[in-house]
């Protein structure tokens, strides 16, 4: 294997559940934050859910407990990069054109890594896989019912 040719390691996809999980754990924890006060307060955030910050914490919270257990991954990711890009040009960009002058590179990184998950998806440790390794046991068995009552 040279290391410019693309890896045919298990861990390769076994990689992209690891990252699925942290992103989501702390994607997870700015939900939090804005919900519960946990694990520290945001000094005089008051929780509302009709603000934007209310919806943030919901999507944040919900969603990255989502993205953890690798449900619904694609949509919800969709989502997420969606509040990303929302919360960067409406709170950061308008501070500066540069996310590290602004302090919006998390909220960069968390869109395109929300992108990303779009597209790949969930990994082989989540839900999504579970889901989707059980459909094909289930067509097998409808077939096998349309042969018998067509032999019948």
């Amino acid at each position: 294997m040279s290391l410019f040719e693309s890896s045919r390691s298990p861990w390769t996809s076994r990689m992209l559940s690891v990252l699925r999980i942290v992103v989501g754990l702390s994607f997870m924890l700015h939900g939090t934050q804005k919900l519960f006060a946990f694990p520290t307060a945001i000094p005089g955030l008051v929780f509302d859910p009709m603000t934007q910050l209310g919806v943030a914490g919901i999507l944040e919270t919900f969603g990255g407990f989502a993205i953890v257990l690798g449900l619904c991954t694609r949509p919800i990711a969709f989502v997420l990069a969606g509040e990303m890009a929302v919360a960067y040009f409406t709170a950061h960009f308008p501070r500066s054109i540069y996310p590290v002058v602004n302090q919006g590179e998390p909220a960069v990184l968390y869109c395109f890594i929300y992108l990303y998950l779009m597209f790949a998806g969930a990994g082989p440790w989540s839900i999504d896989a579970m889901i989707s390794r059980s459909k094909p046991r289930d067509a097998m068995r409808d077939s096998a019912r349309r042969q018998l009552d067509a032999a019948a």
